[in-house]
């Protein structure tokens, strides 16, 4: 959606009522939107009654697909303010009983992290707020926030879960290297599969370089299935990565 419309709903509707919506619209028409054909597939990687981890929740679109596996409980994690709100909407919406919220940001080290939700041509840019860090040279101007830093592997909801954690669906905005970092425990206890977007950037190679370490492939969705991921072949960004 072009910054002028989304300026003008933003002006009538709100920003956080617009946040609402546009929520719903995503989750009702997802599965017609082909650059998520690899989220579904993703999906069907996960099995029923396990825990799922959402990384970078934001306005719940994606969670309210995770929350539809039986018996399933998913875990959420959105740090910024506005976003919350829409979140906690969604789910209050579509009654989903088994989503627990942690709003706070992820990290490897614990302490507190300054957000920052862009501004661009005086439009709120809610779907690349991130991290603010000397590794995340982009899209730093507009509204900052402190919020708590906390590290997967420390966490005792997830180290008591009497769940396996099957997934993990994350999206932080070139923060994923540092949130992975901090869930390697986790990852070598649970062998979850990942589902990760991934600008083409160190971040993305740190990522890969993880992953090889715990012993994951790197799989990318073509056709309707998953493949090995060869950089000389496929343009992507949404990645998928399979313990071998």
């Amino acid at each position: 959606m072009k910054n002028a419309a989304k300026y003008i709903l933003h002006t009538l509707l709100g920003f956080k009522n617009y946040l609402f919506i546009f929520s719903l619209f995503k989750i009702y028409s997802l599965k017609r939107d082909k650059k998520e054909k690899d989220f579904f597939q993703f999906l069907q990687l996960i099995p029923e009654g396990t825990a799922v981890l959402d990384i970078g929740a934001n306005i719940g679109i994606m969670t309210a697909h995770l929350a539809r596996i039986k018996n399933s409980t998913v875990f959420c994690f959105e740090p910024m303010p506005n976003n919350i709100d829409a979140f906690k909407r969604i789910v209050n919406h579509f009654n989903l009983k088994n989503v627990v919220l942690f709003e706070i940001a992820l990290g490897n080290t614990e302490g507190e992290a300054e957000m920052v939700m862009p501004v661009i041509s005086s439009v709120r840019m809610q779907g690349l707020s991130h991290v603010v860090h000397e590794s995340i040279p982009e899209n730093n101007e507009g509204e900052r926030f402190k919020v708590p830093l906390k590290v997967l592997d420390e966490m005792p909801e997830l180290i008591n879960s009497d769940k396996r954690i099957s997934a993990i669906k994350i999206d932080v905005e070139n923060f994923e290297f540092f949130v992975l970092d901090g869930a390697k425990r986790l990852m070598e206890k649970n062998k979850p599969v990942v589902y990760a977007e991934l600008w083409d950037n160190d971040n993305r190679y740190k990522c890969f370089d993880l992953f090889d370490s715990l012993n994951y492939k790197t799989y990318v969705a073509v056709d309707d299935k998953l493949v090995l991921f060869n950089p000389s072949e496929h343009v992507k960004q949404n990645f998928i990565f399979l313990p071998a």
